[in-house]
């Protein structure tokens, strides 16, 4: 470190259960797991050679050259000038809107200006998703009651997302001049530091300094010009250009967050969407389910009960005539009428059995598994029954895994544990198969997912080739 005594001044860098619970025969084992040849591993489309040397250096090193890291420095160097545009028109609007509440005019200045806000919420989005990678999905539109400039005024004002769009206005603009203050001024001495050894000949030739000045008075001046400082102050440099992406994603994080909790969708409005869908799922469940039973009384018990009439009518003619020929058709139809009843009792079973109203999930699982083509050992642990509707449930996804193990999975044993977590009834079914269940669109599987979320139910499926499975089911407790 040079110490220069001369004067002036230096420069500063200053099955029935089929039917019902989504069609076992589709049940996902097998050859259509989607866990061979075309997984998720191996190249990538599109990346280029450049890129996969680059994901062999350790994340730390290839942090500062990484896309991310300079999408995110984009996000937060325009952050600086739209906030502030946002935060004054919001200002703006709500200061003129406010001070003209007195008259009429009040009223289409603020409504006009959330509807501006909503705007300007669009391009945030639009920059979280194209910059951060957030993908956050549009609020609801508005729906006023009834038609016209005044039922839109009205709906406009009485919109939590309009004003959540005021508030992301008002509160990020501060925090996007601090994350812009702070990503600028490491990133531009981070790189000044760990480049200087390229550039310090700058100073000496052209500025008549020995580098760059530390300290300067009168008579006292400290310049780094040695290599050891010019060493040294690239090492730091380099330290501070490696910390430099890590610091961006920190302060981006808190954008992150704004976007997604302020110019997201109403929690309360997705829920109710969630909710109407999940009606929806369970009228159409409903509706099949009795199309199903209507089918299976017509082809089924129905088509048997009407042929045992008519045996019994031809009986009843030749009961007379010919008595041997009689008895052989009543035989034949008491054969007949068993049939008939076992069909009915099948689909009895299929709509609620009844040693599930009866005795509980225990006694009816273990009924289940009895049927199961594979041994099954099975564990209720339950403090209490769960609601009835609940209960019905899980007997039938049970049913459906089950249904799955006998045909697709090619298992010698499989277990049933059913028990209670935190309000939760929890259900896991495991076999020792091949593996490669898979929850895609238009399986067994994704059906039975469908039928659980309508309930806030949630199906976990851990199934890789070559086995084991296993499958747990989450359910609302509501008893």
């Amino acid at each position: 470190m040079a110490t220069d005594y001369g004067q002036g001044y230096g420069h500063v860098m200053g099955a029935d259960v089929e039917d019902r619970w989504g069609h076992g025969d589709q049940g996902g084992y097998g050859d259509h797991s989607g866990y061979g040849d075309h997984g998720g591993y191996g190249s990538q489309p599109g990346g280029g050679r450049g890129e996969g040397r680059l994901s062999r250096l350790p994340a730390a090193l290839r942090a500062p050259l990484e896309g991310r890291t300079w999408r995110e420095f984009l996000y937060v160097m325009l952050s600086f000038p739209i906030s502030i545009i946002g935060f004054v028109f919001a200002v703006t609007m709500l200061s003129v809107g406010v001070g003209l509440l007195v008259t009429f005019i009040g009223i289409p200045v603020l409504a006009l200006g959330l509807a501006s806000l909503r705007g300007f919420g669009s391009l945030e989005r639009m920059r979280a998703r194209t910059l951060l990678g957030v993908d956050v999905k549009d609020p609801h539109p508005l729906q006023p009651r009834g038609g016209g400039f005044m039922a839109w005024m009205g709906a406009m004002l009485k919109s939590g997302v309009s004003w959540r769009h005021v508030v992301y206005a008002v509160i990020h603009m501060p925090w996007a001049i601090f994350s812009f203050v702070v990503t600028t001024l490491f990133w531009t001495y981070g790189w000044a530091m760990l480049t200087y050894p390229l550039w310090f000949w700058l100073f000496p030739m052209y500025g008549g300094q020995d580098g760059i000045q530390l300290y300067g008075d009168d008579g006292h001046r400290i310049y780094l010009d040695n290599p050891f400082e010019i060493g040294l102050t690239a090492a730091t440099g380099l330290l501070v250009t490696l910390a430099t992406p890590w610091i961006i994603r920190a302060l981006t994080t808190v954008d992150r967050v704004l976007v997604f909790g302020l110019l997201g969708p109403s929690r309360l409005v997705s829920r109710v969407v969630e909710l109407e869908s999940d009606r929806g799922v369970v009228v159409d469940t409903a509706a099949a389910d009795l199309r199903r039973i209507e089918r299976d009384l017509h082809d089924g018990a129905q088509a048997r009960l009407v042929a045992l009439a008519m045996d019994l009518g031809l009986a009843k003619e030749k009961l007379t005539e010919d008595p041997e020929a009689a008895a052989r058709m009543v035989d034949e139809a008491h054969g007949e009428v068993k049939v008939a009843l076992q069909e009915l009792r099948d689909l009895a079973r299929g709509i609620h059995p009844a040693v599930l109203t009866d005795r509980g999930l225990d006694a009816a699982l273990s009924s289940l598994s009895a049927r199961c083509t594979v041994p099954v050992d099975v564990e209720v642990d339950l403090p209490a029954r769960p609601a009835a509707a609940i209960e019905g449930i899980a007997y039938f996804t049970v049913s459906e895994l089950l249904q799955n193990v006998s045909k697709h999975s090619g298992a010698g044993r499989a277990s049933v544990d059913v028990w209670q977590v935190e309000g939760r009834l929890m259900l896991q079914v495991s076999d020792d198969g091949r593996g490669g269940a898979d929850v895609s669109g238009g399986s067994g599987l994704a059906g039975l997912a469908e039928r659980l979320d309508a309930v806030d139910g949630i199906l976990v499926v851990e199934s890789p080739l070559g086995g084991p499975t296993v499958i747990t089911a989450e359910l609302p407790w509501r008893g």
